[in-house]
């Protein structure tokens, strides 16, 4: 039913509300990256969430980006050299990561008495990193990692299955193609270039209708900065349901090492107002579903709602 009140809303023309950035909201908050925190902080974790639902979202996003078994395989040759020296377990950690992070979502939205009414969203990554999109594997392994993921966030009792970030049409093809034999609908997030098309130059255009057309309720830009993803709005604009969520800040890379810290800086920080007005603009657009990528808080959100009401 929580899923059905989003589609009369989209239906409406009415507004749809996301949640902000989860993982740097979590680094915001003094906790080290090992394992998205899951395991050393899920209090804060939850209380991330609480935060979101209490800032008024209509939609809450699992805090799943990033976190699959691919991630702890590469950090070795391959799997049978991660079984030899790797610790016990990896194989399924991922797993039991993931699980524990849609329990924790779902205690949030019991402890806020929104159980049932706000829908949780299993949120996916590239197969690689967000922003190499010349570094995602193959159509084949796509297909596998990708019906891997949207299984295990099927099974957690997730809502909806958004793929967030993805940078190339093929990869974002294959995991459409594996999310259609589950029973959820899909949305899909591009991350935007400089020029306004995807990050690897494909036409966003042409991406966001082969998005669409492969079972996409709804489609957005996610993980550019603000003038990004101004430059792309027109390109996934089609009548259709569509929606956008800015980076503020700048990423700060980790050195190698086995427990890294990645950073996030708010070098470009943007006001909760000044955000809101500028999601206000894109609601004038056409964009219909809005909220924020990495660096926006629950005052953001917050912000928004205020202005979208």
């Amino acid at each position: 039913m929580s899923y059905s009140f989003i589609k009369q809303k989209l239906s409406a023309n009415e507004p749809v509300l996301l949640d902000g950035g989860n993982g740097t909201e979590v680094l915001r908050r003094g906790v080290r990256w090992r394992q998205h925190g899951i395991e050393d902080a899920p209090d804060v974790i939850r209380e991330i969430h609480i935060d979101y639902i209490e800032a008024g979202i209509d939609i809450l996003t699992t805090h799943t980006f990033n976190l699959t078994k691919r991630n702890f395989i590469n950090f070795f040759r391959d799997g049978e050299h991660m079984a030899l020296i790797g610790a016990p377990g990896l194989q399924k950690k991922a797993m039991e990561l993931c699980r524990s992070a849609v329990s924790l979502a779902r205690e949030a939205l019991t402890q806020t008495g929104k159980e049932g009414i706000i829908p949780l969203a299993g949120s996916i990554s590239p197969v690689m990193h967000l922003f190499r999109p010349d570094l995602s594997p193959s159509e084949n392994d796509c297909l596998t990692h990708h019906k891997e993921c949207v299984d295990i966030l099927s099974d957690s009792g997730v809502d909806l299955i958004f793929f967030e970030g993805m940078n190339n049409s093929r990869e974002a093809k294959a995991a459409l193609q594996a999310a259609s034999g589950f029973d959820l609908p899909v949305w899909m997030s591009f991350v935007p270039g400089l020029d306004g098309n995807l990050l690897n130059g494909e036409s966003l255009s042409d991406a966001a209708d082969l998005a669409r057309s492969q079972g996409a309720e709804a489609v957005l830009v996610s993980a550019g900065s603000i003038p990004m993803i101004k430059k792309s709005l027109p390109n996934i604009i089609n009548g259709s349901p569509c929606g956008a969520k800015a980076i503020i800040g700048r990423y700060s890379p980790p050195s190698w090492k086995p427990d890294f810290y990645p950073r996030f800086e708010d070098t470009d920080e943007v006001s909760p107002e000044e955000f809101s007005q500028e999601v206000n603009s894109w609601l004038d657009q056409g964009v219909q579903i809005v909220g924020g990528s990495s660096g926006t808080t629950p005052e953001h959100i917050s912000a928004i709602r205020k202005i979208i009401g």
